[in-house]
């Protein structure tokens, strides 16, 4: 069993979430038992979860359409959120039971991989056992949702590195009202090379995960399972 990296930068939102659901679907019937951690950054997108829905946006549609916002639902758990470029978005597709991981485990092992992340940036974040997710303070900085099928998960994590945060005034973030949001860029008040921080979330998801990456490319990993 081999667990690949593939760093795929700026993606469209539904381009990975089908990438993602083809590979779970596919170990979920014993045909992969190889795991996959995808690094990347989404192209502008509200995502709702299970337990959100647009009752939670602030703004129209008309007004979405008109900044190029689209909104997608998806079987995650917890409910609506924003992403966009300048934050990095880790989804690991793996089966729970090759790395020992129980569902709650799981969920603290992609708050810790924040945690580390930002500390690394000398942002000192924390956790929020009534709200997942990792936060400084009452600002909502890193989210957590995922999916989970006969041990298989996906979806994972977003940490908020340099992005706009203009798009979080448009929605009540994970359904909650007077959270705000925050990011290490804004944090800190200097600019984050955000090669940097891909290189920061990649080492500590290893180390967290306690496993060896092996690097793989869109193309190849195209070849492999589809």
């Amino acid at each position: 069993m081999t667990t690949y990296s593939i760093n795929l930068g700026i993606t469209d939102y539904k381009e990975i979430y089908d990438l993602q659901r083809s590979i779970a679907l596919k170990k979920e019937n014993g045909e992969l038992l190889d795991n996959f951690v995808f690094f990347l950054e989404h192209k502008s997108v509200f995502t709702l979860g299970k337990r959100g829905g647009k009752e939670n946006l602030t703004v129209t549609d008309d007004f979405l359409e008109e900044k190029g916002v689209s909104v997608v639902h998806v079987e995650r758990g917890g409910n609506i959120t924003y992403h966009g470029e300048g934050q990095i978005i880790v989804y690991p597709v793996i089966d729970l039971k090759q790395f020992g991981f129980s569902v709650k485990d799981y969920v603290s092992k992609l708050e810790d991989i924040m945690i580390s992340t930002s500390r690394d940036f000398g942002v000192d974040i924390n956790r929020n056992e009534l709200n997942r997710g990792t936060w400084v303070g009452n600002k909502k900085i890193g989210s957590v949702g995922i999916a989970v099928k006969k041990g298989i998960v996906f979806h994972g994590l977003s940490l908020n590195v340099r992005p706009d945060l203009t798009p979080f005034k448009w929605i009540n973030p994970c359904g909650l009202e007077g959270v705000g949001i925050t990011s290490l860029e804004h944090e800190l008040g200097v600019e984050i090379n955000i090669d940097n921080a891909y290189d920061r979330i990649i080492e500590n998801t290893k180390e967290i995960f306690e496993v060896n990456f092996k690097p793989m490319t869109k193309e190849n990993l195209l070849t492999k399972v589809m």
